[in-house]
Formats: C-alpha cells, sequence, structure tokens
C-alpha cells in the first residue's frame, strides 16, 4: 500500500430558525473592502452546539468547526485524500495497526502545541459519542491506540482496514486533552477563533499565525439560517457575501444578473425512494425492479432540480472514487414492470402509500411526479405529505416507503450508516451476511485496484436488489456575490472548509 505523505493525492436537517431579519447589525451587516466574509447557511438555533465531536445536525456549526478547529486529513473535490494535521498514516503488514504522523507546527489558540496526545483524546471522545455521531470511529480500538510520542500516534483497527486515510478524511475535529466544558469553544488550531456572536450569529477572526499560512479574509462571519429563499435573499440584497444551499429556482432566477453567481457542488443533493425489504410487497425482488423500472428518472431531474445534475441509476455514490463503471443504464420499461408484477402475484394492480416532506427543496415535488409515474404500470400511489419537525424521527427509517436524503457522503459512511447488518439507521433493511463479509473482505485488500472493484461490486449489488430508487443527483447550489473567489465545489465534508475563500476588489 502507498505511503499517505502530505501534499499527496490519494442527514438530514430537521431545522427551524427564525429569518433573516433576527441575524444582528451593524457590521454583521455592512461590507468591509474584502477583510470580512458573511456567509449564511443552514442552521437552527434550537441544535446548535459548541461541541464538536458528538452529533452534528447544523451545516453553520460544521463549518464554525471546520475554521476553528483542526482535522487529520480531509477530503479533496477530487474524492483523493488532503492530509492537515497529518503528515503520513501507513500501515502496517495487517492493516491494524497505522502509524500517524502529526505537524510539529500546528498550536492551539492559547499556545499550546498539538500532541499526539489532544489527538488520541478527541478520537476516543469521538468514539465515546457513537451513539450521536452514527459510530464515526467504529472501525478502531481506541483504548488499545496510544500516542507514541508528541508528534506520532498509533492507531488501531478493530479488523484488517484498508481505508483508514479516508476514515481519517471525517470528521476529526482536535481539542486539548482533558477537554471536559463545551459551554463555551474549548481552544482549537484552525485558522480562525470565535470572537463574537452566539452560535445563530458568530463572528471568527483570523489568527496571527497558523501552519496552513494566513488566509486571505480577516474576518468570517457565519449566520443560521433555515429558509432557503431567505438566505438567498440575503445575497441578492447585499447583506451576504455566500448563502448556500439555495434552491434550484433561485439558481435560475439568478441566470443573467452580474452582480452575483451560482456556484455548483455536483452530485450531492440526493432524494431516493426507500423500500423496506423486510414488509410487504417490497420483500418480492420483482416488486422494487418494477417500480424502478416503472420511474422516469429524467423528468425527475427536470422538473425537481431544473436539469441542475445527472440523472440517476439507483447507485447510492455515483461520484465516490469506488462507483463501479461501465453499467448499461436503467431505462423506463412499462411493460416490463407490469409483467414483473404480475409474476408477484399483482396483476390487478398495487396501492402504496408514499411519505414525503418539504424538509429540502423538492422533495414534496418529488414524489407526487413520481407516484404519476408508477400509475401506467398499475401501480396506485397515495403520497402523504408529513411534518418536516418530526420526519426524521417519525418517518425515516420506519416507514416502508418514503422520501429520503443523502448529502454527498461517501460509500463508506453509506455502508457504516446504512447497509451493514449492524448499520444504526439500515433504513432499507439490507441484512446479508454474505454482503458483510464481502465488505470486510474488501476493506482487508490492501491493493488498491482490487479493493475498488470489489466495493463496487458491492454497490451495484445495492443497486440491482437493494431497495433504494436514485432517480437523480442534483447538483447543490450556492449563491454568491460576483466577487468572491475560491468557495469550495467538492461534495460533502469538503465544501465546509472556507479558509481559502476570499473576497475581490
Amino acid at each position: 500500500m502507498k505511503r499517505l505523505r502530505a501534499g499527496a493525492g490519494v442527514f438530514a436537517l430537521g431545522l427551524a430558525v427564525s429569518a433573516l431579519s433576527a441575524c444582528g447589525s451593524g457590521d454583521a451587516t455592512t461590507p468591509s473592502a474584502g477583510k470580512t466574509l458573511r456567509y449564511v447557511t443552514v442552521g437552527a438555533a434550537a441544535a446548535a452546539t459548541n461541541d464538536p465531536h458528538g452529533g452534528i445536525p447544523n451545516q453553520s456549526d460544521l463549518v464554525r468547526f471546520a475554521l476553528m478547529y483542526d482535522v487529520l486529513a480531509k477530503p479533496r473535490a477530487d474524492g483523493t485524500t488532503e492530509p492537515r494535521l497529518a503528515t503520513s498514516i501507513t500501515p502496517d503488514e495487517r492493516l491494524t495497526t497505522w502509524t500517524v504522523k502529526l505537524r510539529s507546527d500546528a498550536a492551539f489558540s492559547d499556545g499550546r502545541p498539538v500532541r499526539a496526545a489532544d489527538v488520541l483524546f478527541s478520537l476516543r471522545r469521538i468514539h465515546a459519542k457513537s451513539a450521536e455521531n452514527f459510530g464515526r470511529f467504529t472501525m478502531f480500538d481506541v483504548a488499545a491506540s496510544k500516542a507514541v510520542d508528541d508528534h506520532t500516534l498509533e492507531l488501531r483497527t478493530t479488523a484488517p482496514y484498508a481505508e483508514v486515510p479516508r476514515a481519517l478524511e471525517s470528521i476529526t475535529f482536535v481539542v486539548p486533552e482533558g477537554t471536559t466544558s463545551f459551554d463555551r469553544p474549548p481552544a482549537g488550531s484552525g485558522p480562525y477563533a470565535m470572537a463574537g456572536g452566539n452560535l445563530q450569529n458568530t463572528v471568527l477572526e483570523r489568527k496571527d499565525r497558523w501552519w496552513g499560512g494566513r488566509p486571505p479574509t480577516e474576518r468570517v462571519e457565519i449566520r443560521a439560517v433555515i429558509d432557503p429563499q431567505a438566505r438567498a435573499q440575503a445575497v441578492l440584497s447585499g447583506q451576504a457575501d455566500v448563502a448556500s444551499s439555495v434552491n434550484p429556482a433561485t439558481a435560475r432566477q439568478a441566470q443573467g444578473n452580474k452582480a452575483v453567481k451560482v456556484v455548483h457542488r455536483s452530485g450531492v443533493v440526493m432524494y431516493p425512494f426507500v423500500m423496506r425489504l423486510d414488509r410487504e410487497p417490497f420483500d418480492d425482488p420483482r416488486v422494487r425492479e418494477a417500480i424502478k423500472l416503472a420511474t422516469d428518472r429524467q423528468e425527475l431531474l427536470d422538473k425537481v432540480f431544473l436539469g441542475y445534475g445527472k440523472v440517476g441509476d439507483d447507485l447510492l455514490t455515483p461520484n465516490d472514487p469506488t462507483s463501479p463503471t461501465g453499467i448499461p443504464p436503467r431505462t423506463r420499461d412499462i411493460a416490463r414492470a407490469r409483467e414483473l408484477l404480475r409474476q408477484a402475484g399483482h396483476g390487478g394492480g398495487l396501492n402504496l402509500t408514499l411519505a414525503t416532506t418539504t424538509s429540502y427543496p423538492g422533495m414534496d415535488t418529488a414524489a407526487t411526479l413520481f407516484a404519476k409515474q408508477l400509475e401506467p404500470a398499475g401501480i396506485k400511489v397515495k403520497v402523504v405529505n408529513e411534518p418536516p419537525d418530526t420526519y426524521w424521527t417519525k418517518v425515516f427509517a420506519k416507514r416502508d416507503f418514503y422520501t429520503g436524503y443523502f448529502g454527498g457522503i461517501p460509500f463508506l459512511d453509506v455502508a457504516r450508516v446504512s447497509l451493514l447488518s449492524s448499520a444504526p439507521t439500515n433504513e432499507t433493511a439490507w441484512k446479508r451476511p454474505a454482503w458483510d463479509e464481502a465488505y470486510a473482505e474488501a476493506l482487508a485488500t490492501a491493493d488498491a485496484g482490487r479493493r475498488k472493484a470489489a466495493l463496487g461490486d458491492l454497490q451495484k449489488q445495492i443497486r440491482d436488489e437493494g431497495g433504494y430508487v436514485v432517480w437523480a443527483t442534483g447538483d447543490g447550489l450556492d449563491l454568491t456575490s460576483s466577487r468572491v473567489a475560491d468557495l469550495p465545489t467538492g461534495p460533502g465534508f469538503e465544501s465546509q472548509f472556507i479558509e481559502r475563500t476570499r473576497l475581490t476588489s
């Protein structure tokens, strides 16, 4: 296995927050000649937190943490691994003991150097909060791991695990060893420190010294706003420089407005229709295939995402480096869908109830259109629009048939959270010991090419036999002032690192 060196290539938000008018005044709404970046993103005051190690339901918290705390590594936009605090991540022959070398020039905001003991303390705390963070580091044996010296960490895994560098791309925010109070933000070693405001309306100021070099912007102001139209209006009115996650309709309307730009993040938004394999009629693979064949994916892409994205083919992570290629695309076939239903004993038709919500723009539209598309195949679908404030606790991973959400996370995370028999939210009840064994075997494969092929085969099996109808992957759409440059365009975690984003004159 190649050694990873510095510079080398290698859920749902149920949010409610007050309108933009609650975001403050003064400096928070006044441009300052490129010195202040005003960033409006998704967040709810009730869910906001200073703790970077548990569940992080707010994007506003995640962006703030990425500015305040260093991580061991992060994904690049092209899917390779970019080391941050780590300078190398090297395995033993069994792929169960990994040596992580750390930077020697990283320091917390209070002046203390960042040590391996701080990193290990943070990883152990993340592991202890697995119930909150979907088991983010359950692949590690943190009790057996140790700090070898101030800049060397020995990480043990519970089983051979060749993808440790990618696992460490996850949310590994480092705080000082022994931190017990998170009422206020603990010291961080990131490029910025919190200088004022609150968790809904935060002011961060650039540090004098940071190992990664001087960021171009002196101050970043982060506002948490739930309504996508309100976020967009903040940019259109000049009250903000960046609005993350705006509606496709807003992006279309902004075309031709020279004062703003639309920034695309490919393959970020996915609203799959979810079928539980352990309940009738979805326990019959012929029914699942019939529903997939009756779906008009292009129409859904055009009408829900307004064409901003790509047609889906039931692959959950089509942009992941391990995603299989060369598969003939699934095309709509009503005649075949009707025949499969007849074989499954539903020749006289099938009645279903599909749950959806308005948590994300177009989820309800997608469900209604999908229901109409299934009618020619003899499937009558009643769409029930559930309240967004309870959808992710009462519908997600509980109902037989509903509209789901994925936000551009990598396949290994999807498998850990939703596909393995032990997954905390195995929403389709995909529980196949042979699949689990093949997954573990793939992760124990040192050869990168063979491992990629094996993981691709596992994804193809989910595509063909699983309970997800992935009709499209929509672009993440951010609206910015025309002065904004270098906003990240990668999916998932990569997009939260905005320390290089700047304002031009």
